[in-house]
């Protein structure tokens, strides 16, 4: 009898110690969480808009680069959910990996034809369909207001914009691509929280304002679902991006093929097709 209380009393202090060690990480990581969603919250912004409308067709900058949003293009409307409940809220996944979706921006032709050749992609690389919602209660609304390209960040609950601003959100099906992978839950590459072994920030060429754009994740955070770092991902900042001189801001580290793809816009690298497979259990 008394070894047997002896292993329960050492069972039961293992649990206490263990719980000890747990429960700070949970409350840290809460933490973290709600002080990176509070950053996410604001209002659509006619300045960015105004931005993004004098930005020349042949900019090295990406469209998406020039917003006042939190990394220049992540935004939940504050009148849209008063709550902000957190990432923890946020990041949900879409149920069954389908995304309902609206079109209610006046897009030409054209415009039109990017947006679905963007469905296309999706559809074709990964278990991940947008369809056109129905009566569902969570889905995607894509508009084109003067507040340049910007999404919310993962599934957020109800109706969540996904804005294009005419045209220049819409010169290449990329730019969409990348506004529709935050709204499926994906962050920038570049803020991993390894990215220093693989970019150098030359915070230098910064806009001052603009420096918190280039935070690091925690990994907590900002699950790569054991996939490296990728220079040629379509969630990737440019090598000018946020620029108050036009030199470079990001300097890569390695010389590689992908390295000079970086900030490219012309669609997903195999990462970001394995990520998304990833995060949805995509049996592809």
């Amino acid at each position: 009898m008394a070894k047997l209380c002896e292993v329960i009393r050492i069972v039961v202090l293992c649990g206490l110690l263990t719980a000890a060690v747990a429960y700070p990480v949970v409350e840290e990581e809460e933490q973290e969480l709600a002080e990176l969603s509070e950053s996410m919250f604001g209002l659509p912004d006619s300045a960015t808009g105004a931005l993004l409308a004098a930005q020349s067709a042949e900019t090295l900058q990406n469209p998406e680069e020039l917003g006042n949003y939190y990394e220049g293009d992540i935004l939940i409307p504050l009148q849209q959910n008063e709550t902000r409940n957190g990432l923890l809220a946020m990041s949900k996944r879409w149920p069954g990996a389908v995304v309902p979706y609206e079109i209610k921006g006046k897009f030409s032709a054209q415009e039109l034809q990017n947006i679905e050749h963007a469905f296309k992609e999706y559809h074709s690389r990964t278990c991940v369909r947008f369809k056109q919602r129905s009566n569902e209660k969570d889905y995607i609304s894509i508009v084109n207001g003067k507040t340049g390209c910007w999404s919310s960040m993962g599934r957020i609950g109800g109706r969540q914009e996904v804005n294009l601003q005419s045209p220049n959100c819409l010169r290449t099906y990329g730019t969409p691509i990348h506004e529709l992978m935050h709204a499926l839950g994906f962050m920038h590459e570049q803020n991993r929280h390894e990215r220093d072994r693989f970019v150098q920030v030359l915070s230098e060429n910064v806009k001052p304002e603009m420096l918190v754009n280039f935070d690091k994740s925690s990994a907590r955070i900002q699950s790569a679902f054991g996939i490296g770092y990728d220079y040629a991902s379509v969630m990737h900042y440019s090598p000018t991006s946020f620029s108050k001189n036009g030199q470079p801001t990001l300097k890569a580290l390695m010389n590689s093929a992908e390295a000079r793809q970086m900030g490219q816009r012309r669609g997903f690298s195999n990462s970001d097709v394995a990520k998304i497979n990833a995060m949805y259990k995509c049996k592809v």
